[in-house]
């Protein structure tokens, strides 16, 4: 079953979503966020912050500590069999079954999910031309190329017709060409069957490319949710980054006394970033000289997500 673009209902729902290892390790720490029906939701942040742990927590494979997680209204604790009936999973480990045909593995799922034959033989052959695996159906999975395998994967996933798709991490490992190519077809998906998609990721251009929300993740909390567009916005149109080995602090506070950089304006150890707003970039650069501020090295650039990232956080996502 699609989803329904005009359900009242979001397609999920984290609600204080709490994740607590033995040991006192708290890999989620009460998170909140609603993704709507029909749209394309993305978790960012490095390794380690805590996306993997809200996708497991949203499909069922880890029990929350604490908080609410509802996918098209299910509770994923109370009612998991239901949530589990209208999503979908690509998690990063494959789980295909590599000794048997890329088609059987299809099938197996089908009946897995308890898709009548016909209805099967349809959508698989729908699935496999959509993500151009028809030429290679019959092969083993062992002979496919990693490219080829992630497209098996997401086709797997499709073949029950989920409402809600959860994509983790969908094209880490792959090289460049492939990756592309990948986004390309998950980009199309919405277009092709309106279902809500889910998908963590540490690839700045993947986000930007494929979200219409993303909420920005460090150190298991949200620390910030929007769109990439707005996201972006709150570092202006170009930002001015330079190097100052020595006292950069004190480089940074003087340039905000004399109104050449604002509060937006970050320093992360001997670099400082500097968002352009009511002047030029050259002219932020003149009045950098002005001030007698001699950096090792200064460049202007567009902001990015990374940017973003680094003024909430003081770290990297791609560290």
């Amino acid at each position: 079953m699609l989803a329904d673009p005009d359900a009242i209902v979001p397609a999920v729902e984290a609600i204080s979503l709490t994740k607590t290892y033995p040991g006192g390790v708290e890999a989620v720490r009460g998170i909140d966020f609603t993704v709507a029906a029909g749209e394309v939701f993305g978790l960012l942040g490095p390794n380690g912050a805590g996306k993997s742990t809200t996708i497991g927590m949203l499909t069922t494979t880890i029990a929350p500590t604490h908080g609410t997680a509802l996918l098209a209204g299910h509770d994923v604790v109370a009612d998991p069999i239901a949530a589990r009936a209208v999503s979908s999973v690509v998690f990063q480990e494959a789980v295909v079954d590599r000794a048997l045909s890329g088609v059987r593995n299809l099938d197996l799922h089908a009946r897995l999910w308890g898709v009548a034959p016909a209805v099967a033989r349809t959508r698989i052959a729908d699935v496999s031309d959509a993500f151009g695996l028809t030429e290679i159906l019959a092969r083993p999975v062992v002979s496919y190329s990693g490219g080829q395998r992630r497209r098996l994967e997401i086709a797997r996933a499709l073949v029950s017709e989920p409402r809600v798709l959860f994509l983790d991490e969908p094209t880490v490992g792959l090289d460049t060409r492939i990756r592309y190519e990948l986004l390309d077809l998950i980009g199309g998906l919405r277009n092709r069957t309106g279902m809500t998609t889910v998908l963590t990721t540490h690839y700045l251009d993947e986000a930007e490319r494929l979200c219409d929300r993303i909420a920005i993740v460090h150190d298991g909390r949200i620390v910030a949710l929007d769109s990439p567009r707005t996201l972006l916005a709150r570092l202006g149109e170009e930002i001015v980054e330079l190097r100052v080995d020595r006292d950069p602090d004190g480089a940074l506070a003087a340039m905000r006394a004399h109104g050449v950089a604002d509060a937006a304006a970050f320093a992360v150890g001997a670099t400082l970033t500097v968002p352009v707003s009511r002047n030029s970039s050259r002219d932020t650069v003149a009045a950098i000289a002005n001030l007698g501020i001699e950096p090792e090295a200064l460049t202007t650039r567009k902001p990015t997500l990374d940017d973003v990232y680094l003024q909430l956080t003081g770290s990297r996502i791609a560290a």
